[in-house]
């Protein structure tokens, strides 16, 4: 059944549970099992087995040895939850909380300050979305903004803008993938970085989606869901529904914060973790690179998993080294690393059954499939940056992976706009980072939207589905511009197009909640 329609079906039982039971344990597990039964035509022992294996290579893989890049990624969670213990007992992010009721007067500006810094940190989408909620979440706390509103604005930037930067480890990814399949293809039209940089204009799901934040933070837009998990926090001060349990990344419930805590208790472990990982990050692209070593070639090379780690081992100790003279030996150590690591283990379980049922339906063959569709399909070449756009972001959101959409979809793009003609090879493959960025937005076993969520302190799954609806107009505003661009073939107006959409939407669902 592998590459058939019914390889959609693992992840179209599990989009369906989600919706239905909100139970994101529950859905995942379905998926998997699904899945192991279609990969074995529904031998039992064989499909029992086939889960194991796949839970097993998440951390060991039979050829290579240690799955190094997951270990080092789990690692680096159970770091953050430590270094937030640390924090919150340090009194840190508390008296980082007061400052900022000083300094910022109010709501608007709350929401304002993570939707800056996900644009200012724009390194790689893993760290844009646990620092940012490191930083941001004592102040929007402090102002009653949702759980679920902060992880949708780390969400919703942290992607759309490392996708269109160069010197981000998304960036040097896509740039390395272009000038491969340049080569196979004997395309001379255009260099790597070239094409990068003049695709960036025409990926405009990235443009809708981080204008889409600053609006929604600037005139407090809140549809759908999101209107419930605002006017909770509001009236009760109960930033998430207490009755779904722990929450991943929030240690602050359990440990009380020290009355001598100082604001510099927050940023220095912080800014540790910035410098730290920002510099590690080099240091492993320029031992990885061959040749002559750039931002750019260091950027491609590295690797980031490694490289937060390190920052997460930087940050734990400085932050214990600072709380040490405060509350040692009155408050147990051991209590506030045990408290930490509880608060990862609900983000583990998600990202580990996220990866299972990845594997999954990778093995099935789900995005071969919905890739030879697109290549049967009739249609007018103009707009194939549309149809693009709109398979990319099914095949996202059904396996909840990004750049294993652009892996697969960029070359099919590229070889299917040389067949007509050189000029839409790029419409073509910007339109492909569009849909998958999009489709990543929409999916639950996305681990950027995993982290997101464990960023902000918020249940996964009232995340996906708060932050669907603004994705889901962002993408009809995108799909607007990429109409217009087939039809009249201008990169600036089609972009224009799809800003002016995004603000009359915004303008429209203003004046209907107001």
């Amino acid at each position: 059944m592998e590459g058939t329609v019914y390889s959609l079906l693992p992840a179209l039982i599990m989009l369906v549970l989600v919706l239905l039971t909100r139970k994101i344990f529950l859905s995942l597990g379905a998926g998997i099992f699904v899945g192991a039964l279609l990969l074995h035509n529904f031998h039992l022992i064989d499909s029992l087995k086939e889960i194991v294996m796949v839970f097993w290579n998440i951390f060991y893989l039979s050829e290579e040895g240690w799955n190094l890049g997951n270990l080092y990624l789990l690692g680096f969670l159970l770091l953050l939850g430590i270094t937030t213990a640390f924090l919150s007992a340090s009194g840190g992010s508390k008296a980082f909380g007061d400052w900022a009721i000083r300094q910022v007067k109010t709501r608007r500006g709350a929401q304002l300050i993570p939707s800056f810094l996900g644009i200012i940190i724009f390194i790689d989408d893993y760290f844009n979305s646990l620092a940012v909620g490191q930083v941001a979440r004592p102040v929007t706390d402090r102002f009653k903004v949702s759980r679920a509103k902060l992880a949708y604005i780390i969400d919703s930037t942290s992607a759309p803008i490392t996708v269109i930067t160069p010197i981000s480890s998304w960036g040097a990814y896509i740039i390395g993938t272009l000038g491969s399949i340049f080569a196979t293809a004997e395309v001379t039209a255009y260099q790597p970085l070239e094409a990068f940089v003049r695709m960036i204009p025409l990926n405009f799901y990235a443009f809708a989606a981080i204008l889409m934040v600053f609006l929604v933070a600037y005139f407090n837009l809140n549809i759908g869901l999101m209107r419930k998990h605002e006017e909770r926090a509001i009236a009760t001060g109960e930033l998430f529904d207490q009755e779904k349990g722990n929450i991943a990344g929030d240690a602050e419930t359990s440990l009380t914060a020290h009355t001598n805590g100082r604001i510099h208790h927050l940023l220095v472990p912080i800014g540790s973790l910035i410098l730290v990982t920002v510099s590690a990050m080099l240091v492993t692209g320029y031992r990885a690179t061959n040749g002559q070593a750039t931002i750019l070639t260091m950027f491609e090379n590295t690797n980031v998993n490694l490289s937060l780690f390190v920052g997460g081992l930087a940050a734990v100790m400085v932050a214990f080294i600072f709380f040490v003279p405060l509350s040692f030996p009155k408050v147990s150590v051991s209590k506030i690393i045990k408290e930490g690591i509880q608060a990862m283990l609900p983000a583990i379980y998600i990202l580990i059954l996220a990866w299972m049922i990845g594997a999954i339906i990778n093995a099935i063959g789900t995005g071969d499939y919905l890739a030879e569709l697109i290549e049967q399909v009739a249609f007018n070449t103009n707009y194939l940056a549309f149809l693009l756009f709109m398979i990319s972001g099914i095949m996202a959101l059904a396996t909840g992976t990004s750049w294993g959409t652009f892996g697969m979809m960029l070359p099919i793009a590229a070889q299917i706009a040389l067949v007509y003609d050189v000029t839409l090879v790029l419409p073509a493959m910007a339109a492909v980072l569009a849909g998958s960025v999009f489709g990543d937005h929409c999916s639950p076993i996305s681990d950027t939207s995993i982290l997101s969520s464990t960023g902000a302190g918020a249940n996964h799954i009232d995340h996906v589905l708060t932050q669907l609806p603004y994705a889901l107009l962002s993408a009809l505003a995108t799909g607007l511009g990429y109409f217009v661009y087939g039809f009249l073939g201008s990169v600036m107006l089609s972009l224009c197009v799809t800003i002016v959409c995004v603000v009359l939407i915004a303008t429209i669902t203003y004046k209907i909640i107001k």
